[in-house]
């Protein structure tokens, strides 16, 4: 599946699907993608009680799942019949800044190093590893949380 055509069927209104089977979590959650293209990706949460921490806000969790969502859609839009690669979270860093209520939307701008960092990676058969920021902003854009996501990827050995 071109990468194109991966973002088509994300965004469309089949992916609940494609969360219920693969992250069920997210989909209990209310994890949603808002956007996928060459710049980056955005997903939502709303806060609800299923992902609400005792204090009336967004459990940390549910806000990391939805930015590593973020992150990982990048990566995983460049999988296909030609470039089957795996992936690996190796470490997450995470700043929380106020109490996250209402929609939250997670940001990662990075598509563009995304791009490079995968071409460069299929011609690698060591592998290699990127960092990838995402910003969570609440309804009035201030800055909730930000992330740092840091993947491992690596060629699959029946492609070497």
């Amino acid at each position: 599946m071109s990468k194109q055509a991966f973002r088509k069927k994300a965004t469309g209104s089949f992916f609940w699907l494609f969360l219920l089977q693969k992250l069920p979590l997210a989909f209990l959650a209310g994890v949603k993608l808002k956007e996928i293209d060459d710049n980056g990706s955005t997903t939502t949460l709303q806060h609800r009680w299923i992902n609400q921490n005792p204090f009336k806000s967004m459990y940390f969790a549910a806000m990391q799942m939805a930015a590593e969502l973020a992150t990982g859609l990048l990566l995983f839009q460049y999988i296909n019949r030609d470039a089957r690669f795996s992936m690996l979270l190796l470490q997450v860093r995470a700043n929380y800044h106020k109490k996250a209520v209402g929609k939250i939307t997670f940001s990662c701008k990075e598509g563009n190093s995304v791009d490079t960092f995968v071409k460069n990676m299929l011609v690698n058969t060591e592998g290699d590893t990127i960092e990838l920021a995402v910003k969570a902003e609440n309804e009035s854009g201030d800055l909730v949380a930000d992330f740092v996501f840091v993947w491992s990827c690596k060629l699959n050995e029946a492609q070497n």
